[in-house]
């Protein structure tokens, strides 16, 4: 397929960053008022650059030509592999030609921080204003989301609204049938359930290779919060002084890694868990090669019918919150996914003229054209639900659409599957409604301090490297602990502590 006005790049190696150099990104600040911009304009002409999680769109097929055309816009954009994401993020950032618009998929990220605070994008506060000019862009996100866009009193980006009930901890309901094992309701039957998985032979082909639990990069990534959450770690926790330590080196996460060490040692935990790429985990799980996975509730559906191709009762659940030590194994997303930063190189119509176009676009009605598309072209009506069709599947389901607009905040985005039939997604949305008033958010997503900036990037790699030793058994988890001791009681870590607690009761107990 022939793809027009879109690039993707692609990375073999990673490249050694300076992060202390954000050329061309300087210019004093301006106060513009909002809602200035002169009408909306016939045709917007405006490049991105965005994170693509399936194929690259044609930005010249029915959908897009119809979002474009209604949006009045002609769209420029840079589709990036998610997984070489982050490092073409920072190089972009790096050579300071930073495109009109560009997705941070994580607003704590250091190299954005540095940006940030460096003058690479607009403080869009100035154009904002009391949102009168703005509803949309007020009204339908999540109530705090503004709040939680800002860095040293400014607004940089504009949030990518998302559901907080995202991501589940999955498990073959099949198997559990197969053994006779309830539906795990605590951390402790889940653990002994995949055990007695990878100790029998589910799949019933003569071996017992089945893996328990898998994941994709560190640790299981889209799986760690939720387990996290089940040992306490997504409460806040504080050193001696009131410094809000950060997740990663709280005892909780202590515990979290000693629970992996023995489900690495019981052989439920993936071999390599520390290298598999999400291609791969997709693979073994829809092959029905593995027990439990962690990913977005609505890719459930799409995973049943992969494994039923191969194992015809093969049957895919989202667990309820279980209860581990310090909480349940339920982590809500933030409200919203990454934001969208205009670069300080945009003039100041334009940044009004995109903002406007955000203004247009984060509605409900935009919103389910993305989860749609076009009645009759993508989908029809069946039962009074959306039903994808074959077209619909292909442009509007594998292309990771909302990547372009903000999307307005609703909570069923991540837990219908448009392709799957409405008893189905009823039945889905029932089993996982409790996530809501059970789950916490990881805060750290929301919350920053300068100095954690600025030292954390010198130790995440030994850091990580520490995490994979202790759950492999390669160091004792007393080695472990004494490591993260260390770190914890550098005066550094303890101002950079002390800077989280001040963000930590400006955007949340205020």
């Amino acid at each position: 397929m022939k793809v027009l006005s879109c690039k993707v790049f692609s990375f073999t190696m990673l490249v050694a960053l300076s992060l202390g150099v954000i050329a061309g990104c300087g210019g004093e600040k301006q106060n513009p008022q909002a809602g200035e911009a002169a009408g909306v304009p016939s045709n917007l002409k405006v490049k991105f650059m965005v994170p693509s999680y399936a194929d690259v769109p044609d930005m010249n097929d029915e959908y897009w030509t119809k979002f474009q055309k209604d949006s009045k816009s002609q769209l420029d954009v840079e589709w990036i592999p998610s997984g070489d994401y982050d490092t073409k993020f920072d190089l972009v950032l790096a050579s300071g030609s930073i495109p009109e618009v560009i997705v941070a998929g994580n607003i704590t990220r250091p190299t954005l921080q540095t940006a940030v605070k460096q003058g690479a994008f607009w403080d869009l506060a100035p154009f904002l204003g009391d949102f009168s000019n703005y509803p949309n862009l007020k009204n339908n996100s999540f109530k705090d989301v503004w709040k939680y866009m800002k860095t040293d009193g400014g607004i940089y980006g504009v949030p990518r609204n998302r559901p907080h009930i995202d991501i589940s901890l999955k498990m073959r309901k099949d198997w559990l049938d197969k053994f006779n094992l309830p539906v795990p309701t605590t951390l402790d039957e889940y653990t002994a359930a995949l055990k007695t998985m990878v100790n029998g032979d589910p799949d019933a082909n003569g071996k017992k290779d089945t893996v328990g639990l898998i994941g994709q990069g560190f640790l299981l990534a889209d799986g760690d919060g939720s387990f996290l959450s089940a040992f306490g770690g997504l409460d806040p926790v504080y050193d001696k002084d009131g410094g809000l330590i950060n997740k990663l080196l709280t005892p909780n996460y202590t515990d979290m890694v000693g629970y992996f060490r023995q489900l690495y040692t019981d052989g439920i935990l993936a071999k390599d868990f520390s290298a598999i790429k999400q291609t791969q985990a997709e693979e073994m799980y829809t092959t029905g090669r593995a027990a439990s996975y962690a990913r977005n509730i609505w890719r459930d559906f799409t995973f049943e019918q992969g494994i039923k191709k191969v194992q015809p009762e093969g049957d895919v659940i989202s667990l309820p919150p279980m209860k581990g030590p310090g909480g349940v194994s339920v982590q809500l997303s933030v409200p919203f996914s990454g934001a969208f930063y205009i670069s300080k190189q945009v003039p100041q119509e334009k940044v009004k003229q995109i903002l406007d176009f955000f203004e247009r676009t984060t509605t409900m009605e935009q919103t389910d054209y993305n989860y749609y598309g076009i009645e009759g072209v993508h989908y029809t009506m069946v039962e009074g639900q959306q039903q994808l069709t074959d077209l619909g599947k292909k442009q509007v389901t594998a292309n990771g659409t909302g990547a372009i607009f903000p999307l307005a905040y609703n909570n069923k985005m991540k837990v219908i599957n448009p392709a799957a039939p409405k008893a189905y997604n009823d039945a889905k949305s029932k089993s996982v409604e409790t996530y809501s008033t059970a789950g916490k958010i990881d805060f750290f997503s929301i919350i920053n301090s300068n100095t954690w900036i600025s030292i954390w990037p010198k130790y995440t790699s030994e850091w990580q490297s520490m995490v994979i030793k202790a759950i492999v058994g390669q160091i004792s988890m007393d080695e472990y602990k004494a490591y993260v001791e260390k770190l914890n009681s550098s005066p550094d870590f303890k101002k950079a502590y002390q800077e989280f607690t001040k963000e930590y009761k400006e955007k949340f107990l205020q």
